[in-house]
């Protein structure tokens, strides 16, 4: 009997580089199915090795009057509303007007998402079971969601998105903060890692492949004592911000005999910026800095898997990390760690959640070099026990889901 054809739908209809990545491992896990991968915005990322993906229109056309099953790949998408979704997957030339519509989304948040997107809910990327018109859902998974600060959210956004989660016939959830949150709204969801644990596991011969040429045969090269892989968004990007950081990394590089390979995990707007890391990268010694260029999903993951430590404010940076037993510091603005709705709440309750005890966590710029000394005394195979946990634990969730849907 031929199997279902599916619909994996999420926030990878633009570069962000954790997005992309589950979105393959989601596939990955569905062999021998038909499958569209679907965002708000119909966009080709096949360079960056993403998926050339479909905006919600187009899935009736594939369903073609076929039942199918919905899937949500996962990520902090519980928490997005609309317009920051909007501005997010804008092309260049849009991206200020659309910020710019602010005023016109708070006046009334399901009637402008429905003019945007076609579907009147203020929390796009979390489709209901009835959200496609015309289209039949056999079964609807909510996949590995994120929803840290759910609860400190727009009322309206809450709303649909605990509504959307109401008519899901799996709903798993990434950490114990927004299964809490779930749960005193009646909902029981399942704990499971990020799908991006399994990435070592799955794809380690395309990654090796892609570690032994240009452009990360380049960084390997130019550091042969090894190297930090170093992100931050474009919000550090302030001068006083920017200067700490070179002081911290100039410390690691000092320490460490390493150099510092700065890469973007995300183009999309509100991501990270290249002129930032120009201008950090004009502050740090010549020989020991440089600026990784490609945003190639699987260009990303060899220089985070080569890497003697991670440091960066990317979560998904930090799982991969993880997946290959990397030493790995996540970093948070000092003005702003700890604070809701600023990003740093996914990162703590992802790493609360699943993080070995002794690696560090979050910390603030200030801390950096400490943090990531600390990170590189953790004894390597601690690290290996830790990864192969993770990637064991998504393997059985997957498996369930599979026997789920079949």
């Amino acid at each position: 009997m031929p199997l279902t054809p599916a619909v994996i739908f999420g926030a990878f209809d633009r570069h962000n580089f954790g997005d992309l990545l589950i979105a393959r491992v989601v596939a990955r896990q569905l062999p021998r199915r038909e499958l569209l991968f679907a965002g708000l915005a119909a966009r080709d990322l096949r360079n960056e090795g993403g998926f050339a993906t479909h905006a919600l229109a187009q899935i009736a056309r594939f369903a073609r009057g076929r039942e199918i099953d919905v899937i949500h790949a996962g990520g902090e998408v519980l928490g997005c509303n609309a317009w920051e979704a909007a501005v997010m997957i804008a092309p260049p030339p849009r991206v200020q007007a659309t910020i710019d519509e602010e005023t016109a989304w708070r006046r009334d948040p399901r009637a402008w998402a429905r003019a945007r997107f076609g579907m009147e809910s203020a929390a796009p990327y979390v489709l209901a079971k009835t959200a496609l018109p015309g289209v039949r859902v056999r079964q609807l998974v909510v996949n590995a969601a994120g929803g840290a600060d759910l609860d400190a959210r727009e009322a309206v956004l809450r709303a649909d998105a605990l509504a959307a989660l109401r008519s899901a016939d799996w709903l798993s959830v990434r950490d114990r903060r927004t299964q809490a949150q779930l749960e005193a709204h009646g909902m029981r969801a399942r704990l499971t890692p990020d799908p991006a644990a399994m990435t070592a596991v799955l794809f380690d011969a395309a990654i090796q492949r892609h570690a032994a040429r240009m452009p990360v045969r380049a960084i390997r090269e130019a550091f042969t004592h090894g190297y930090a892989a170093v992100q931050f968004s474009a919000d550090f990007g302030d001068d006083a911000t920017l200067d700490r950081l070179a002081h911290e990394l100039e410390r690691i590089a000092n320490a460490h005999g390493v150099g510092i390979a700065l890469f973007r995990a995300g183009a999309a707007p509100w991501h990270d910026s290249l002129d930032v890391y120009r201008r950090l990268a004009a502050r740090l010694p010549a020989q020991a800095v440089r600026v990784f260029e490609s945003l190639n999903l699987w260009d990303i993951c060899a220089l985070i898997a080569h890497a003697r430590v991670f440091c960066g404010s990317s979560l998904h940076g930090r799982i991969v990390a993880t997946a290959h037993a990397i030493a790995r510091v996540n970093i948070a603005r000092n003005h702003s760690f700890g604070m809701p709705g600023i990003g740093s709440h996914k990162h703590v309750a992802y790493v609360s959640t699943w993080e070995a005890q002794d690696v560090p966590q979050i910390v603030t710029v200030d801390s950096l070099a400490d943090a990531a000394a600390e990170a590189l005394r953790v004894d390597r195979q601690t690290l290996r026990i830790q990864a192969a946990s993770l990637a064991q634990r998504c393997r059985r969730e997957f498996e369930a889901l599979r026997a789920a849907l079949d």
